[in-house]
């Protein structure tokens, strides 16, 4: 399989990886990101424990790994009008995995940016005002999570 682009070109910018650590349990890490997400914007429609379902369903014995399905519906919905393939990647997740007890790190790329890469959606300016937008949420949540 021929990918579609250089992975070893990228930089993260390009698909907008967001990352940083808290330094709390695991639980509260979660309360505090969703708790952020919502202050800036995002709800949160969906979330599951992939971590719990694998340690129950096949003995994976991971460690504390949680989904955060954070959504803008105004700007979802502007996404929807301009390609109906970006559902396949919403909700815009945002990771909380423990790399070790107190010590958890918080993940998120963004599938406008990568959606974009992959040729998903449309090259213009509401598009690129859509990425923007989003970006902007993003890099807040993350800012707010580092203070």
């Amino acid at each position: 399989m021929t990918l579609p682009i250089d992975p070893a070109t990228l930089d993260p910018d390009d698909y907008g990886e967001h990352e940083t650590v808290l330094e709390m349990g695991h639980e509260e890490a979660i309360e505090r990101v969703r708790g952020v997400c919502l202050d800036v914007g995002f709800g949160i429609p969906v979330e599951f424990s992939p971590s719990e379902l694998l340690n129950e369903k096949v003995d994976a014995d991971r460690d504390p790994y949680y989904v955060l399905g954070a959504c803008n519906p105004a700007i979802a919905n502007r996404a929807l009008e301009q390609s109906l393939r970006i559902g396949g990647l919403f909700p815009c997740n945002v990771i909380v995995w423990e790399e070790e007890p107190g010590r958890q790190r918080v993940y998120h790329v963004s599938i406008m940016r990568i959606a974009r890469l992959l040729g998903m959606a449309p090259d213009d300016e509401e598009w690129a005002e859509i990425v923007a937008t989003t970006g902007e949420l993003v890099a807040e949540l993350f800012e707010r999570l580092e203070a």
